[in-house]
């Protein structure tokens, strides 16, 4: 059976007349058996990350913190079932209430906390749209995509047990999709064997949908965003944006690696390990053509990709003993980033020190920093742009670089990578 991939992210379930526009595309573009993955609804995984407890400590403001969220969520409920919606007030309380026993038992491990709390908003959304779906006559299963997409207890970057989660897929999730024809689960969140609930990293939707997909062998797989499609840069920095029709996976995977924002870094791998063509398509004009990723040779059309992330930290690394950065010390300072949990974005080393980009988080300045200067000398700057430019000219590097302080740069045949103040 010829089975498709539809996820939708928080822009397009953010408010009552956007799960309307949703539950419109589900209905009048899905031609086959589907499975629709769903992210939290607009920023809720923002507001309850800000419950997470630290060192085991709620914050103090997290009652009025949990009030906003239920009080956005009802609010869409209510709006989207008129005089009908007791039944979903009580299934959505019901995860409401699981969260506060969860924040009541705080943990000191904060990555274990974090899953635990942040994945409520997806299971909430889900439960939302789903309801809504049946409310409008259209046939669906609501699933738990812990029971299907199993990982490892690395919290809030679960490692995908595939062949585990390959028989669920097929013990679960198929039955389900042949049956009812519509399936609605989550994006982000999985299961870990053990039992608890971890999530995928952060935007991590994309790779939910791109896991199920492999499994299923699916025909295609769609994401539905609120641009037209894959663009060579952000609209938030860029005024005149142009639209790629058809970029190859392996185009994909650099750009996604290099943080565009548009695919998540492990989403691209699996579909292109089964030839499964990725659409990026527009929830705001569902009939338009998009983008899609593919088995091509290049880009259509050639032309630069701007890729930017903000809030970046650098960190100047130097041994205290003044000797040679070489394997010994890499080791050590890769070791503290992997237990942390950090990810690197730039690297780049001298005989005597190492530096190195990284998206800034409290982890940085709690764990981190303090850890490295137990053997080193560690200087940082922070607030920190990075660009990266594929098919760069040097006349484009000047042109977005400007006059702003240069802290690091890099370049190779296809791709340059600048630091700058913001």
């Amino acid at each position: 059976m010829n089975y498709e991939i539809n996820k939708f992210g928080g822009a397009s379930v953010n408010s009552a007349s956007a799960v309307k526009n949703m539950a419109d595309i589900v209905e009048h573009y899905s031609h086959k058996p589907v499975v629709i993955v769903v992210s939290a609804m607009g920023k809720t995984t923002n507001s309850l990350e800000l419950l997470v407890p630290r060192s085991g400590v709620l914050p103090a403001d997290w009652k009025e913190t949990l009030a906003k969220v239920r009080d956005y969520h009802y609010g869409i409920i209510n709006e989207l079932f008129a005089n009908d919606s007791t039944e979903v007030e009580q299934k959505v309380e019901r995860l409401f209430h699981l969260l506060e026993e969860q924040l009541q038992q705080p943990s000191f491990d904060y990555n274990y906390s974090y899953d635990q709390i942040v994945s409520v908003g997806e299971l909430i959304s889900t439960t939302i749209v789903s309801e809504y779906l049946t409310y409008k006559g259209v046939a669906n299963k609501w699933m738990d995509v812990r029971s299907i997409v199993k990982t490892d207890a690395t919290y809030r970057e679960g490692r995908v047990d595939w062949e585990l989660t390959q028989s669920c897929v097929n013990k679960i999730l198929k039955p389900a999709v042949d049956e009812c024809g519509i399936v609605v689960t989550q994006g982000f969140i999985a299961g870990a064997m053990q039992g608890s609930t971890t999530t995928l990293g952060r935007e991590g939707s994309d790779y939910s949908a791109a896991i199920l997909a492999f499994c299923l062998e699916a025909e295609a797989m769609v994401i539905w965003k609120d641009v037209p499609g894959f663009l060579n840069a952000d609209p938030k920095f860029f005024s005149n944006t142009q639209k790629i029709n058809t970029i190859p996976y392996s185009e994909a995977i650099e750009l996604a690696y290099y943080g565009a924002s548009i695919i998540h870094p492990k989403t691209v791998k699996p579909l292109q390990n089964k030839e499964i063509p990725l659409y990026v398509k527009s929830f705001l004009a569902p009939q338009s053509e998009g983008s899609v990723i593919k088995t091509a040779t290049h880009i259509d059309p050639e032309t630069p990709l701007y890729i930017f992330k903000n809030n970046q930290v650098l960190l100047s690394i130097m041994p205290r003993d003044f000797s040679f950065i070489a394997e010994d010390n890499l080791q050590k300072i890769f070791g503290e980033f992997a237990e942390i949990g950090i990810k690197v974005n730039m690297i780049q080393n001298s005989a005597l020190s190492f530096s190195v980009c990284i998206d800034s988080h409290h982890l940085v300045f709690d764990k981190l920093i303090p850890s490295l200067q137990k053997d080193f000398h560690v200087r940082y700057n922070e607030g920190l742009q990075l660009i990266t430019i594929r098919y760069y000219t040097p006349e484009i590097i000047t042109e977005i670089v400007g006059h702003r302080k240069i802290y690091l740069e890099q370049h190779s045949r296809i791709t340059a990578q600048i630091i700058v103040d913001r």
